[in-house]
């Protein structure tokens, strides 16, 4: 991430490299290509205006706040969405922490008390189906009269759709969830624009691998995560070089079918990674996760498995 790219929690005021920023605001949730639009359109308000452009978003997400859980798969949680947004070459991410007091915000204060008061913003840019404040009262359209009063421009980007499996169809965080839960990384790819991607430390497992000759760095995965059990071919962004390999996401049906876990066996490489940070980039599905009925058949499958990854990785390298 870069380090001119600015993350600020709860601002009373915004931090001097961000004053009177054009705001893309919403949940952002993946930062698929339809989020990518709205932020486009803000860079390029921003730079009419001569103004630095952020991205003003919300955490944890308000299902998640109204549910008391972790409702929503999250494609994004909030380090890996900070990674996204920075790639975007922005300026920075306002967080703010979406709790009873915000929730109950009406949509006139929202604008008058956050927007106005604590973040005195140039402009707003928001998706077409944007809502906001209490019950969702708040429109685009009353955003874009909400800028006429208190005197910031407004613009409300327009649906983005994208072609899946031949039909025309609107990007959203939904049907990339779905995708994802079938295991299709393939398409979520494109309805993202980017590929999909986890972020986490390795933490020491079992080493139940490392007997079967395929060490792995194992990451448990935010606890939203629905990603498809199953085998998937990779890559491994560590230490700013990349990386290929084959990675099991899952609870282990053949040992001890326990809390999901995410192990990345790397090709043609021997560092220990425990307390590492890694990103690992799912480019395609291979087969579900299965239960063998001897360690040898493991194995078997597990070798062949990396042949496949390899296959496919190579494939889509040329």
């Amino acid at each position: 991430m870069s380090g001119n790219f600015i993350i600020s929690h709860d601002p009373e005021t915004l931090p001097a490299p961000l004053l009177g920023a054009v705001v893309a605001i919403g949940n952002f949730d993946g930062v698929h290509r339809g989020h990518a639009g709205v932020i486009e359109r803000a860079k390029a308000l921003a730079a009419r205006l001569h103004k630095p452009c952020a991205v003003l978003t919300f955490e944890p997400h308000p299902a998640d706040f109204f549910g008391k859980s972790a409702v929503v798969f999250r494609l994004t949680p909030e380090v890996a969405k900070a990674q996204c947004l920075a790639d975007l070459d922005i300026d920075g991410m306002i967080v703010f922490r979406f709790d009873a007091a915000l929730s109950a915000l009406t949509a006139e204060n929202f604008v008058s008390d956050i927007l106005v008061k604590r973040l005195n913003i140039s402009a707003a840019v928001a998706g077409y189906d944007f809502h906001f404040g209490k019950a969702r009262a708040g429109s685009p359209q009353f955003l874009k009269d909400a800028g006429a009063r208190y005197g910031f421009a407004v613009e409300i980007v327009e649906k983005i759709t994208a072609d899946s499996h031949g039909s025309i169809e609107a990007v959203s965080s939904t049907s990339t969830r779905e995708m994802l839960q079938n295991g299709d990384v393939r398409s979520a790819a494109q309805a993202l624009g980017h590929p999909y991607f986890v972020l986490g430390t390795v933490v020491k497992g079992e080493q139940i691998g490392r007997t079967l000759g395929f060490p792995t760095a194992n990451i448990r995965l935010d606890v939203s995560n629905r990603l498809r059990h199953g085998i998937y071919a990779v890559r491994i962004k560590y230490s700013g070089k990349l990386f290929n390999g084959v990675a099991s996401y899952g609870r282990r049906p053949t040992f001890d079918n326990g809390a999901p876990l995410l192990e990345t066996f790397l090709f043609d490489f021997n560092e220990s990674l425990y307390g590492r940070e890694l990103s690992i980039i799912f480019v395609d599905w291979i087969r579900p996760e299965l239960k063998f009925d001897s360690i040898d058949a493991l194995k078997v499958q597990m070798q062949d498995d990396a042949r496949v990854a390899k296959e496919r990785l190579a494939d889509l390298s040329h």
